[in-house]
């Protein structure tokens, strides 16, 4: 346990500050939610604790748990709580039944929280690496309406739909990426085994060679000669790049970079943005204060950059900004969509207007990644084309010219 000093706006939007003795600040947070305060600021007595990086901080697994198991969980709690069982007696006999050891020793943790006397939520926020953000302030407002079980159902449906994005992201991904590795994998063979042989035939007759034909032997002669080291260099490039990727900074670059890739950088914007569109439309139609919900969103949707737009969303709203003007400075939102926010601020439905923003960008990523091969593929063939040319204009040229020499 740590103290911890928080600042607070009340029902009434009053500031409030204090000090209260919690295990983390994500259970300061909930304290504070569940007396209808919404958190501004909290900080351990000892160290800050940063907000904004554990908002950004990306959703990570821990020991095997994938969003599958997740999956599983929630509808598992969803058929057990709706069919009357006990909240413990349901967790013990999830952890007989996990199919992760990981998993399984979480929710035997969580039961030992739940037999001392804690929430559900709390025992749940207490794994953030296994359970998300999402799910346990869902869960907390599913205790409070005495709803938990549809709350569950929705944390599935939810998940489920991530999940059906990520895999067609992947599965339009498949091709190119093959085609490249292949591509990759001919150079190296021909670079390594093909060209030299080319090389003696040359040397023999002694003949002029074109410029193209001296480069390529120029860069087969140093892949030969040094190929152990451009291996180690390799793998010493991926082993760093992934270490750069697990700093702040380096997720923070990457992720953006994503978004402006060509052709599939606008694909993985609109999927993160359907993301964002259907957790906050949950959190918002459950009742999770909109300051909160924008948190655990801006964490649900797994990209440090629009996760950090999401931040100065929620700001622009803490400073008395409206939820329409607030998305139009993020820049990320298209015309059509920013219309109908601003629609279901002025009804009061802006939890529907977000489902339909929702459906909206999951149509066009569903058509965008139906068309993502045909897109792709004359990318792929001025570059093979290009390859092609280069190789015969290498190899040939100089063959042509020894046989008019031997004429």
């Amino acid at each position: 346990m740590a103290n911890f000093h928080y600042k607070a706006r009340n029902a009434q939007g009053k500031l409030v500050e204090g000090t209260v003795e919690a295990p983390s600040a994500e259970a300061v947070a909930s304290q504070l939610l569940e007396g209808a305060m919404t958190p501004v600021a909290i900080r351990e007595a000892a160290r800050e604790i940063d907000l904004g990086a554990l908002v950004r901080e990306k959703l990570r697994r821990n020991g095997g748990v994938e969003l599958d198991d997740l999956i599983l969980f929630c509808r598992q709690m969803y058929t057990l709580t709706k069919a009357g069982v006990p909240i413990i007696r349901a967790l013990k006999g999830l952890v007989e039944t996990a199919r992760k050891p990981q998993m399984g020793r979480t929710l035997k943790a969580v039961c030992d929280d739940l037999e001392a006397g804690r929430d559900l939520s709390g025992a749940l926020a207490r794994h953030p690496k296994v359970f998300p953000l999402l799910l346990t302030s869902m869960v907390q407002v599913g205790e409070s309406t005495g709803r938990l079980d549809e709350t569950f159902l929705q944390v599935a449906n939810y998940l489920t739909l991530e999940k059906d994005t990520i895999d067609r992201v992947k599965q339009a991904m498949r091709y190119p990426t093959f085609v490249v590795v292949a591509i990759s994998i001919a150079i190296a063979i021909l670079s390594l085994f093909v060209i030299p042989t080319f090389e003696k035939v040359f040397k023999g007759f002694g003949a002029e060679l074109p410029l193209p034909t001296k480069i390529i032997l120029g860069l087969s002669r140093f892949s030969v000669t040094y190929w152990p080291y451009i291996l180690l260099a390799l793998v010493a490039i991926f082993f760093g790049v992934r270490q750069w990727l697990k700093t702040e900074r380096g997720r923070y670059l990457w992720d953006r970079a994503k978004l402006r890739l060509p052709v599939v950088g606008s694909i993985i914007q609109r999927a993160t943005l359907t993301r964002f569109a259907r957790a906050f439309s949950m959190g918002f139609a459950a009742g999770v204060p909109l300051v909160q919900a924008l948190s655990f969103t801006a964490r649900a949707v797994d990209n440090v950059y629009v996760g950090e737009r999401l931040e100065q969303m929620r700001h622009s709203i803490e400073r008395g900004d409206t939820l329409t003007r607030s998305a139009r400075a993020t820049e990320m939102f298209t015309p059509l969509v920013l219309q109908m926010l601003a629609v279901g601020e002025e009804t009061g439905a802006v939890d529907q207007m977000l489902l339909e923003v929702a459906e909206f960008y999951e149509r066009e990523v569903d058509y965008d990644l139906k068309n993502i091969t045909s897109a792709i593929e004359p990318i792929l063939i001025v570059f093979i084309g290009g390859m092609v040319l280069v190789l015969a204009l290498g190899v040939f040229l100089p063959m042509w010219n020894l046989s008019q020499v031997a004429r």
